[in-house]
């Protein structure tokens, strides 16, 4: 019932810019605290962005601050991740999650590969 759908992703060269989006349905959307996690191949799953229920506060892996912004979309169901200077160590898969209380949700993922 529960859907986290992503989209977005692709191959971009170092410097250049994508924008992920994640769509729910089945949830009371507003609820939820929103984040974006990334996994490349033989690494473990890192928390990369979160938003909360209200928008008022955002956090930020160390390694990407100041080059991607999560920020939501309450009305359309929708998280975003705008990923600025891409470098290609941001190469990986990249997930949706939700969580509110005991509630945790997951998206597909979306991949994304920085190179020349």
């Amino acid at each position: 019932q529960v859907q986290l759908v992503e989209s977005g992703g692709g191959l971009v060269q170092p410097g250049g810019s994508l924008r992920l989006s994640c769509v729910g349905s089945g949830l009371t959307f507003r609820w939820y605290v929103m984040s974006w996690y990334r996994q490349a191949p033989g690494k473990e799953r890192e928390l990369v962005a979160a938003i909360t229920s209200a928008g008022g506060s955002t956090t930020y892996d160390d390694s990407v601050k100041g080059r991607f912004t999560i920020s939501r979309d309450d009305v359309k169901n929708t998280v975003f991740l705008q990923m600025n200077s891409l470098k290609p160590e941001d190469t990986a898969g990249y997930y949706c999650n939700a969580k509110w209380k005991s509630l945790t949700y997951w998206g597909q993922g979306t991949q994304v590969t920085v190179s020349s």
